[in-house]
């Protein structure tokens, strides 16, 4: 399991952080890469479609996951990696398994703000 320092943030950096709903929509095996990972193209709807690389394997196979409606972190700013522009942050949460992802339990409104 991960561990984390606690660091508490102000309500106004914590408001920095924009969370949106997204549905992926594309997800095919990052080969390239050391730890296995996938790379989703997700749809935000008004804010557009978005890539990211996820460590997911373990849980999810890449058929499976389109359509899923995922939370993500979309203003972090674009990670390379590789030849792969990661350009926001899928959430989960880390079990023995491997990452379950964090996702609304009902249909909500593509690119709609986590509050």
């Amino acid at each position: 399991m991960i561990s984390k320092a606690k660091v508490f943030l102000d309500f106004e950096d914590f408001d920095l952080i924009d969370i949106r709903i997204g549905t992926i929509i594309k997800a095919i095996n990052f080969e390239e890469v050391n730890k296995p990972a996938y790379q989703l193209l997700i749809d935000f709807g008004s804010l557009g479609q978005l890539k990211s690389s996820a460590q997911i394997t373990q849980l999810y196979l890449p058929n499976k996951l389109i359509g899923k409606q995922v939370i993500a972190v979309v203003n972090l700013g674009q990670k390379k990696i590789l030849n792969f522009k990661s350009q926001c942050l899928v959430l989960g949460v880390s079990t023995k398994k491997g990452i379950s992802l964090l996702e609304p339990n009902l249909k909500i409104q593509n690119g709609s703000i986590v509050i």
